[in-house]
């Protein structure tokens, strides 16, 4: 059959309305348009090239589509068994949905054929070890559509997912939940589900690559050296993240980011013409990126294939591959439609589907020669990974020093003695503002940790972050460690949480205002849910920054981190207590910190430690005896000096009392029961709490008849002493707090 002809059964999954509109006028009918090439049954090299360049617009098309390179001619899998594999891709995600009851098998179906292409030719991997350094990495951004990786995973011999798997998609402890996530499933390389941020992760693990290649890569050993592939969808594109990151990517010319955008213009309420209709291959070479277009997705094999190849030949700046699908594909009355987005086909349309596109076999059933086919790439995986691992031998060889400090990123092996270079303080040395103390630990980290990096959202000077011994990462320096994210908060977050999850050794922090954690809660969730150790260095923690007034004083922004899973808020007081917090976020790579800081100068206090630090909450001053202070006062960050203020007044008064900082309720929880005790004794019911913010959840600490001073209404615009006097955030306020209490 010609490769220009539509068969019978293609012809009944392709109305009229499946016509794509992107990248032609509105109202293009069928004869404005070159139909794409249909496969059919064999594989019919065309001598014009491949339609993946092709140009048949009517006149009132507003795209520009870039010619493609000539395919060379090559030995490529027989055309039958790569649409017998591709089916069995679409039917297993069908399969899957259709016995839990849920999911999305329309994104499976329609990107079946360019999931199969890119496991079964393109990449390289090892199944049996899914976290083999220089492996090409994978992102389906458009997470909903999850049960396309998974069976690609299932066909190319991961572990992690076999067929009980497959049959257990959804449900409680299954490694095949509702969306990807990277600590469930090996060979999941990032969480995703919240539309964006697998494109944004995808730039990280991108620039990771990128990073590592320009620091190691030797003229006689490229020891670094692997691609980025990410599907993303209609609402990934929608979501402003993406275009957060996909600009840094143009920006950083990230040669190894391969986007795959499916253009199937369809999204939960419908068809993307109610709301976007933008044009989003003029965008993205707006932003730096080359832009082809593969009209024909769903058969065009060799349009893929040729697409990548071109997509490879351009090394300075990032592809996006727009491929036009029909959403749902072999669904004779639910494709090209919403119903077949989020839901189970239901039994009638899954035979039918069956039925349209010839499938014979029952659920979850691999044809033998397909199963056949893809059994070599546990050997081929195998193989590659040894030609690496003697490759990387060669290397440490002659390269002693770059491969210990790259052994230590891909293994996360921290270098002996590093904790060592934090500082220590004591309180004859003068006070500053934490934000200051933490650029000194930056700056002492960065020398002794090979995989230290990161940046500010255009707030370098305010947040203090700037590495002083490196230069900035750009497209001409990738080898540096300063990173310019420019005022992209949300779009910063996701991609630092690809950089952490490239390497175990990668420790990526990132800045801002404490109050625009409002910009990015996003994606520091997911570095929470993905056991992504990324460091946040939140400055200007309170209403101390003053003038600026309420629109910059985070007020409910410590309480609702605190509520979060697999988080450390730390509020340091002092230059002990900073270092202590960078110790914490340092150590623990599975669990993200976010360091509240100051811009006011702080004291640096007696008592204050990191080793304090590290177990959250601590006393730093005590006149009582026999656990029984007549009070005990708790403090954190900049309110902690003040809580030692009302301690000497109380304690020149005659009473005892206790002064605890609480750098972190997440650190001080982890502790024994024994070790809280010793420091909040239940038999001490008197007890008063002072902190600049919210005073949600303060009863925990202080209990039911305790006091918690601190701000439950939005700051105001004054100087910051004067501020802190009207709100009553003073040591007098503790004091008379005290007194009442005891």
């Amino acid at each position: 059959m010609a490769s220009s002809s539509l068969t019978v059964s293609q012809a009944s999954i392709l109305p009229g309305s499946a016509i794509p509109r992107h990248g032609s006028a509105q109202s293009a009918s069928v004869a404005s348009l070159c139909v794409p090439s249909f496969s059919g049954l064999k594989s019919t090299p065309s001598s014009a090239g491949p339609s993946v360049v092709r140009r048949c617009l009517a006149p009132a098309s507003r795209h520009r589509i870039r010619a493609s390179v000539s395919i060379e001619a090559e030995k490529v899998t027989d055309t039958v068994l790569v649409d017998k594999s591709v089916n069995t891709i679409r039917f297993l995600a069908i399969d899957a949905v259709e016995k839990a009851v849920s999911g999305h098998p329309g994104l499976p179906m329609g990107c079946a054929p360019m999931g199969h292409i890119l496991y079964d030719e393109v990449m390289k991997y090892n199944p049996k070890n899914p976290y083999w350094f220089n492996r090409d990495r994978f992102v389906i951004s458009a997470g909903h559509g999850c049960m396309l990786q998974y069976a690609l995973l299932h066909l190319a011999g991961y572990d992690a997912v076999k067929e009980e798997d497959l049959k257990n998609f959804r449900q409680w402890e299954s490694r095949t939940p509702g969306h990807p996530e990277n600590f469930e499933t090996p060979g999941v390389e990032v969480t995703t589900g919240p539309l964006g941020q697998g494109i944004a992760n995808a730039v990280g693990l991108a620039l990771a690559e990128r990073h590592l290649a320009a620091r190691y890569n030797k003229p006689d050993n490229e020891i670094v050296d692997h691609y980025t592939y990410v599907i993303l969808g209609d609402g990934c594109q929608m979501e402003g993240i993406s275009n957060e990151a996909c600009s840094l990517a143009g920006h950083w010319g990230l040669g190894k980011l391969i986007a795959f955008y499916d253009d199937n213009h369809i999204s939960i309420d419908g068809d993307t013409e109610i709301a976007f209709t933008e044009n989003v291959d003029k965008r993205f070479e707006a932003l730096g990126w080359h832009v082809i277009w593969v009209k024909n997705g769903n058969t065009g094999y060799d349009d893929i294939r040729a697409a990548i190849k071109e997509a490879k030949a351009v090394t300075d700046k990032p592809t996006l591959i727009k491929v036009t699908t029909i959403i749902g594909y072999g669904s004779p009355n639910k494709a090209n439609s919403y119903s077949v987005h989020g839901s189970a086909l239901g039994a009638k349309e899954v035979e039918a589907t069956r039925n349209n596109l010839a499938w014979p076999y029952e659920p979850f059933h691999v044809p033998e020669d397909v199963k056949s086919h893809w059994s070599r790439h546990v050997p081929k995986g195998a193989a590659i990974e040894a030609e690496w691992n003697a490759k990387f031998a060669a290397y440490e060889k002659n390269y002693p020093e770059e491969a210990a400090e790259l052994k230590s990123i891909i293994t996360g092996e921290l270098p002996a003695g590093w904790e060592s270079a934090l500082p220590r303080y004591t309180p004859d040395i003068p006070g500053d503002a934490t934000r200051n103390l933490s650029q000194t630990n930056l700056n002492a980290l960065a020398k002794v940790l090979p995989g230290f990096l990161g940046g500010s959202a255009d707030l370098a000077s305010s947040n203090m972050t700037l590495l002083k011994s490196f230069g900035n990462f750009q497209k001409n320096t990738p080898e540096e460690r300063n990173l310019r994210f420019g005022v992209r908060e949300h779009g910063m977050g996701a991609i630092c949480n690809g950089i952490a999850l490239h390497s175990p050794g990668f420790i990526p922090y990132c800045a801002t205002f404490f109050v625009f954690t409002d910009y990015m809660r996003a994606a520091i969730r997911i570095s929470a849910l993905s056991q992504a150790g990324v460091i946040y260095v939140m400055t200007h923690d309170s209403i101390g920054l003053g003038e600026d007034g309420p629109t910059h004083q985070p007020i409910e922004h410590l309480a609702s981190f605190r509520a979060m899973p697999n988080v450390f808020m730390l509020r340091p007081a002092d230059g002990n207590e900073t270092a202590g917090s960078y110790k914490v976020a340092v150590q623990n790579r599975k669990t993200p910190s976010i360091l509240a800081l100051s811009r006011q100068k702080l004291p640096n206090l007696p008592g204050t430690s990191i080793e304090g630090t590290e177990k959250g909450g601590y006393t730093i001053s005590d006149n009582s005896s026999g656990n029984k202070p007549d009070v005990i006062l708790i403090g954190t960050g900049s309110e902690l000096e003040l809580a030692a203020k009302a301690g000497d007044i109380l304690r020149n008064e005659g009473k005892t009392v206790r002064v605890v900082s609480f750098v972190s309720w997440e650190l001080f929880d982890r502790q024994s029961d024994e070790y809280k005790e010793s420091v909040l004794p239940s038999a001490v019911t008197a007890r008063v709490s002072i902190e600049a913010a919210s005073t949600f959840g303060w009863e925990k600490i202080v209990g039911s008849k305790g006091k918690a001073i601190g701000i439950d209404r939005f700051g105001a615009s004054a100087p910051a002493g004067k501020i802190y006097k009207e709100f009553g955030i003073t040591a007098e306020a503790v004091v008379a707090a005290a007194k009442a209490l005891i």
